[in-house]
Parts: structure tokens; sequence; C-alpha cells
């Protein structure tokens, strides 16, 4: 006898297991612990047995999910299953990706990847009886509707399901084939020649070429076509013989059988069992990327401190429907002075970072009920948060402003500033280049408005870095071949056979950041959130120069991988920031606190300043150009403004020569003096308002210039004049006449006016949208396949036979429950308890009382794996343990 006949002998004695319960049941601790590993929705909550664990795993959202997480070729073997027999054998399905020809690296690659479909429940069986999920199946195999993602459409026996015995036998008679007395031995037939390769190709041979190009154009897929009711006569003839049966009216297939002889016995066009090479597309020194990366971060702390200080006192109108207005977006673009989808980008991350919010709602709708921090435990509310109550109750607008988190965050030293925008960049769901683009319902999508969640964002980012890690130090990769991988990793289902996707083009020039992407299009998104995640990392620092930086690999832990898929915890989170921001602090420069002031009435900041000194001289000059090296220019304006804050001219002047590392120019000391000459010289209170002055030649001027008729001016005595403006207008009127007038109070001090900063009360973060459950830490596994265990160990046990309430649950009078309960804490057997807790839920447990005392029993409740008490009025029965055979091992 053979090695194949014995092995298929063997199978027949042990055709393995007869459900998906029992396979995982026969399972060891660590194969279901890596089941739950890898679909942690399974988890949620904790199965009570193996059975309902299976039927779990059987669910329609669970198998699409699971599905969703496989890779390329473990995809194309579960497609592969769903259009082969039902059981097949392991030739079976290697022949459908391996055709006729077979494939080396199929053939190697297949055991592992069945190997991990059976560990994730979609596969169970024998190797001769290889059985994919019902599930599974009904998702991936072909319909009368619709064809598998293989391209492959019904067999001949579910095509021929509705045809009249005698329109096959007629189909029979013109393929050859001899008549038969049955249906089903007909379709028996037809099938047996259509998967026979030699008589297909016999049969085609007479075929006219218009049949054949028929057969070429739907081998691949989709193998439906239309036909009319007249179909021509190179149609006529595949109809006549079986290689096109009618589906629905005016529709026709091709069938499974058919298709796959003529495909030479492959199930897919092209096989992919190995992972695409991330190629590289150039190398460059790791200290040259890290010192590019170095300079990026320095720039992404700027870009982002500048937004917050331009909303220091209250930045842009929230929407009615949430985020900022077009016109709001492209201002804070000028400011920033880059692109409006960049600047979004940066409005999104300080968003995400808890920087900003807004100042009178809340960061997210569902934060509303329990995070809103209006109040305390006694009801207390501080004056910012009344205020902004009032506002909501008012109808006031509310507007954007930075967070009481923005003043922690800015004291921190650089690199852990730049820390805290990455930790909240990497997990973070909302996709910034998604602004500007439509949203389902053909709404425009706003930054900081509702919509921009994407939960495969953070994995695409976080898988692209780690790809980027597996190169070496210096490494760029070549972005076309990262995205391919990617595609191979997590491809998209489809309800039809894989169209090659187009490459992105392989020039030179970097993709613009932002543009959008269709709402219904997932390739399409996946497409922009791997090219959104190179442009981010590189725009924050994380790259430098394409390759990925020394502190971008501290990002995803040891070596360059990521510890797990699931979040990580906060010490985690503080201890990887304190590593990130280490690496990152020595290619920061030293803030300086000087500045070179220059005879043309400028100053250049050679690097970045310390912050005093940076806010100082923010109100004192205007920020006249950006880069390594930022250059302020001094203006009567600037300087006025400087006055405008308190400052006098003594002081303005103490404080450039303290911080210049160059003698402080002569033309500058002028600007000051005149500056300071003039202001205050005017004043203006609240009539409607009025201004007084000493020199009544100076209020004889204004009233004589044109430019004033707006402000109806009239003159009240000599130093005296009123206006029908109020105070602010007639200020901003006199300034653009080139005064410099200067308020007062009521009692004739002139007011110093300092900027007030704006903070929102506390908010919290926007909490990232998760793609599923988070995967379950090694404590949480343990205690599920161990609860599992007990569960199933108390399902399967035996019971005597007892009365039964609705529902299955054991039914005994309260005397006869009493007494068996005692018995059995007297004897230690467990027994069968029907129980209804609190809520009215019915449940059955397995139970060795210990004790039985004041109406309660305690004792080891096998179901949960775990002592419990029930009370006894909750217990609808009590049914006894069969007696076990001999040889089987006891319960407990």
């Amino acid at each position: 006898m053979s090695a194949e006949q014995q092995h298929r002998d063997g199978q027949a004695a042990d055709p393995g297991p007869r459900s998906l319960a029992q396979a995982l049941r026969e399972r060891d601790d660590a194969s279901l612990g890596a089941l739950l590993r890898s679909r942690p929705d399974l988890l949620h909550p904790v199965p009570t047995d193996v059975t309902q664990l299976a039927t779990r795993a059987g669910t329609r959202a669970s198998v699409l999910r699971a599905l969703e997480h496989l890779d390329r070729f473990a995809l194309q073997a579960a497609e592969a299953l769903a259009v082969a027999p039902d059981p097949a054998s392991y030739q079976e399905l290697l022949d459908l990706l391996a055709g006729d020809d077979g494939d080396e690296e199929v053939a190697g690659a297949l055991p592992a990847t069945v190997a991990l479909l059976r560990e994730r429940a979609l596969v169970w069986g024998g190797e001769d009886r290889l059985r994919l999920v019902r599930t599974a199946r009904e998702l991936l195999a072909p319909s009368a509707s619709h064809s598998s993602p293989t391209g492959l459409g019904p067999s001949v026996a579910e095509a021929t399901s509705g045809m009249s015995p005698g329109r096959i036998q007629a189909i029979l008679t013109t393929a050859g084939l001899p008549h038969t007395h049955d249906t089903v031995s007909a379709v028996a037939a037809l099938s047996g020649l259509f998967a026979d390769r030699e008589r297909v190709a016999e049969l085609l041979e007479g075929a006219p070429e218009a049949s054949r190009e028929v057969l070429t154009r739907l081998v691949w897929g989709p193998p439906y076509g239309q036909v009319t009711a007249e179909p021509a006569a190179h149609l006529r003839w595949l109809l006549d013989r079986g290689l096109l049966l009618p589906t629905t009216p005016g529709t026709v297939v091709l069938p499974r059988e058919a298709a796959l002889s003529l495909r030479g016995g492959r199930a897919h066009r092209v096989p992919e069992p190995t992972r695409p090479r991330v190629a590289v597309a150039a190398e460059r020194k790791p200290q040259v990327v890290d010192a590019a990366a170095g300079g990026q971060a320095l720039a992404a702390l700027d870009t982002v401190e500048e937004l917050l200080r331009s909303w220091d006192e209250g930045g842009p109108a929230v929407l009615r429907a949430g985020g900022l207005s077009i016109r709001d977006l492209k201002r804070t673009a000028t400011v920033l002075e880059v692109p409006e989808p960049v600047a979004a980008f940066w409005v999104e991350l300080a968003y995400a970072a808890g920087l900003i919010a807004s100042d009178g709602g809340y960061v997210e709708e569902h934060h509303d009920r329990h995070d809103r921090p209006d109040a305390d435990a006694e009801g207390y509310e501080d004056e910012e948060t009344r205020d902004a109550r009032t506002r909501r109750r008012s109808g006031e607008a509310e507007h954007y402003a930075p967070t009481p988190e923005y003043d922690a965050w800015r004291d921190l030293p650089p690199a852990e500033r730049w820390a805290w925008l990455l930790e909240a960049w990497l997990p973070g769901t909302r996709a910034p280049g998604l602004i500007g683009g439509r949203d389902g319902r053909d709404r425009t999508l706003s930054a900081l408005g509702p919509g921009l969640d994407r939960s495969p964002a953070p994995e695409v980012r976080r898988r692209v870095l780690e790809l980027m890690a597996g190169l070496e130090p210096g490494q760029a990769p070549d972005p076309a071949t990262l995205l391919e991988r990617l595609r191979w990793e997590r491809p998209l289902r489809s309800a039809g056979p894989r169209r090659e996707q187009p490459e992105p083009p392989r020039t030179g020039g970097r993709p613009a950041y932002g543009g959008g992407v269709a709402a219904n299009d997932p390739e399409a998104l996946r497409t922009k959130l791997t090219e959104w995640a190179l442009l981010e990392a590189e725009m924050l620092g994380v790259t430098g120069r394409g390759a990925l930086a020394t502190h971008g690999r501290a990002l995803l832990g040891a070596e360059g991988r990521s510890e797990g898929t699931g979040a990580d915890t906060a010490a985690a989170g503080s201890a990887r920031a304190a590593v990130v921001a280490a690496l990152l602090a020595p290619l920061l420069p030293e803030p300086l606190d000087h500045v070179l002031l220059q005879a043309d009435l400028t100053a250049v900041a050679p690097g970045p300043l310390v912050r005093p000194l940076a806010e100082a001289l923010g109100v004192l000059a205007d920020v006249e150009s950006k880069g390594g090296a930022t250059v302020y220019r001094f203006t009567p304006g600037s300087v006025r403004r400087a006055l405008d804050a308190g400052r006098s001219a003594t002081e303005l002047h103490a404080f450039l020569d303290r911080h210049s590392r160059t003698p402080v120019p002569q033309p500058l000391t002028y600007l000051i003096d005149d500056v300071a000459r003039r202001h205050g010289l005017l004043r203006v209170g609240a009539a409607s308002s009025y201004v007084r002055c000493d020199d009544e030649s100076v209020l004889d001027e204004i009233l004589a210039d044109r430019r004033a008729t707006a402000l109806r001016l009239r003159r009240l005595a000599p130093t005296v004049v009123a206006a029908q403006a109020d105070p602010r207008t007639l200020i901003e009127g006199l300034r653009a006449m080139g005064f410099a007038p200067a308020a007062e109070s009521a009692e004739g001090d002139v007011m110093i006016a300092r900027p007030h900063a704006h903070r929102t009360p506390p908010r919290t973060p926007p909490a990232p949208v998760p793609d599923g459950p988070p995967a379950p830490d090694a404590t949480l596994l343990t205690a599920a396949v161990r609860a599992v265990r007990a569960g199933d160990r108390a399902a399967t046990a035996p019971r005597k036979e007892t009365p039964q309430a609705p529902g299955g649950l054991p039914r005994t009078s309260p005397a006869d429950t009493l007494a068996t309960v005692q018995a059995a804490a007297m004897t230690g057997e467990s027994v069968w308890i029907g129980h209804v807790n609190a809520e009215g839920a019915a449940s059955q447990r397995l139970l060795a009382p210990l004790r039985v005392e004041g109406g309660y029993v305690t004792g080891y409740d096998h179901t949960a794996d775990e002592v419990r008490t029930y009370a006894l009025h909750r217990i609808t029965g009590v049914a006894e343990l069969a007696d076990e055979p001999d040889g089987a091992e006891p319960t407990r």
C-alpha cells in the first residue's frame, strides 16, 4: 500500500473535528490565546465558553474584520477556498493557487498561510478536509449576481439550478456528451467535461474566432455578459454548448469549471506569495539625515508657536457646524507663510495635542456629558467657565483659543515640546489632508470640523515608519514600492477581481499636501494616507531628506519596531517621549539671549531666542523674514506698540543695549525718541470721545485736515476737541493721519493697553477613533483563556434529567434546592444551578457549594472560574451531575 493511500485511509478513520467549536476546543491554551490576540473583537465581552467563542468568530462583522487584516496571499488563499469544493483537500487548494504548471513560491508559502488562517479561526478541519468558515465563504464565494474576488462565477450546478431538464439535455447533446436519465447526472457530466482541460481544448477547436474572443474577455472576470433575445451566432455557439449559461434574463455567465480550465487551473491571475520589497531611492549619511530632521523639528516648533501666538488673544470664530471658515484658514496660512493645506495640518496638530480648543464649546460632542470641566464636585465654577457658559446661552459667537495646556507646553524645553506634538500625531485618527474635500453628503470638510476621523490613519502612519525603520540608517525608501508593500499587507477586499492600481509618479518632485479624496474610494484613501504620512513625518522632523532619523526610530520602540498594536499605557508613553526628547535635544540649537542690531533699523536673530527676549522683541519690532536667522524691522508703528504696552523710551533703550551684540545704531535711537516724544501728546477719552492737547496748534492741524471729516470733530475749548466716534475709532483715525494719540482714563491718566492672553477653560484633547478594540495584553489574554476553558468544562459537564423551566434552566422546589446544595456542600460534589440576577438575566452555572447559610450559597463557580455567592431565592432549581463513565476525569 502506498504512503498516499495510507494517508487517505488514516484520514478516513479520523475525519477530524466536526465543527469549528470542536476544532477550537482541541487547541492548547497558547493557540487559543493567539486567536484572541489576532482577533481582539472576540474578547468584548469575554466568551463564556468555547461554543460561544466559535459562534462569535463566525459572525459577519467579526469575519469581515478578520478578512480585512489578512495580507494579500492569505486573502488569496481564502478566496481560493471559497471557490473550491467544501471541504477541500490541501492539494486542491495548492492546485488552485499554483495552477497546472505549479509554482515553487506558492508551494513554499502556502503551509504558513494555511496555519495563519487556522490560527485566526477562518479555516478549520484536517489537511484533506479544509473548511472555510461559512460566513467567509458567503462573503467570498460567487453568486448568480456577482463574481468572487477571483473573477470566477458560479459552478455549473449553481448556474443550472433553475434550468429545465430538457434544456440541460440539449446542451449535453450539442457538447458531444451522451444523454442521461436525470438532471443530476447531466449536470455532473457537463461539470466533468469543463473540468477536463484536454476535452475543453478539443471542444474549442471548432469554435468560431469571435466565440473564443468572448471567452478571453470573460475568463479572468467579471464572468458575466449581456445578451439579447436573439443572440449573435458566435454567442449562440457558446450558449448551445453550456460555455455560457443564463443566470437572469439577458445575463449569461461563464461557468467556474470552464473558466478554471481556460486559466490553467489558477484561481488568481497573479498569485502573490511573497511580500514586495521596499526599494531604496537614495542613501545619505545618518548624520546628515539627523541634522536635517533636527532643523525640520525646530521649524515645526516655531510654526506651532507662531500659530498659538497669533491666537493668543482669541482666535477665529467657530462655525455653526464646527470648524474654521475658509477665510480664517486663509488668514492663518498667511500668518504662518505656508499653503492652506499645510496650515490646516498645523492647526489640526495643535488641536490633537490639546493646545487649542473652542472657548465656549467642548472638544468633542461625546465629551459634553462626562468630561467637561465646567464645575467641580461641589458645583463651583471659575470666572472663565461662567463666561463661556454665558456666551453659549446668549448666543455669542465662540472662538478658538489656546488652552491652559499651552502655557505648560510653552515652558518645556524644545525637545520635550516636540515629543509632546509627536505623541499626539502618531496615534491620531484625524486626517488633515481631507480638508477642502467633500464628505459623503457633499459637504465641504473644514479644519477642526467634524468628519475628519479615519480609523486606518494611525495604522498606516505607524506602518510607514516601521517599514522605513527596516532599512539601513540613512536610506530613503522609494514611495511607490512602499505603497505597494502596504497594499500587499492590507489589501482592500472588493466584490470583483483585483485590478492593477496606478503607481505614484516616479518624479523627483514631492507631491503637494492635501487635495482631499473621494469619500467612497478606500483605495485612494489608503494611497493618500501613505503619501500624507511621508509628508507629515518630513514636516515634523521625524524624517530628514526622506530617511528616518534616529529620534524617529525611537518613536517605534526598541530596534525601530512597534511593541504592539494596542494603545500604549501612560507610563510607556512618557518613557518613550523622554527617550525621543533625549535623542533630539543635541540636534536643536541652544536659545540665544542676544541679537545683532543693524543700521537699517533691523535686528538679526542668528538663531532661536530665549522666550522673554523673543516675546519682548516681537512687540517692539515686526518680523520681516524667517529662516535660520530671523530678521526683525523697527517701525514707528512697532515702537508705538511697545509704548502702548507700558514700556518707556528709557526702558526700550536699556533693553536694546542689554541684548545687542552690536552698538545700538543712531537711527534706531532717534526713532524711539521721536515716537516717544509724540506718544501721549494727544489724549483721547469718552465724550462720545474727545481729544485734548496742551499744544493748540496740533488741534488746529487736526481740524484742518480733510481726513478728520469722518470723525465729526468739534472744538469745545482751545485745548479740547469733541468727536462723535467711539474712542477706539478716534484713536485709529488719528493714527492714520500720522499722529500718536494715547488713551486716558476718567482721572486723566494714560491707559496702558497690554494685550490680554485669552485661554479656554481646561479641555480634554480629542480622543482618536479606534479601528476596533485594542489588542489585549498578556494578562487579559491569560485570564480570558482561563475563563473560556472553565466555562467550557462547566458547559460540557453531564447532568441528570430534571424538570426544566423555560430557557432550559433546572426547575426544583425551594426545599429541594436547599437540600441538594447542602448535601453537595457536605460531599464536595458539583451541581448545576439555574440563576436569575437582579436585572432578570438567566444563566446556568456549574457550582461546587462550600457553605450554605443566611439564605446564600457560596461555592466555586466552574463557569466563571472563581468563588461566588448566590442568593438562594434567585436559584430556579438544581440538577445533579450524571454519573461519569469509568476512566473519565472528574469534573473537579
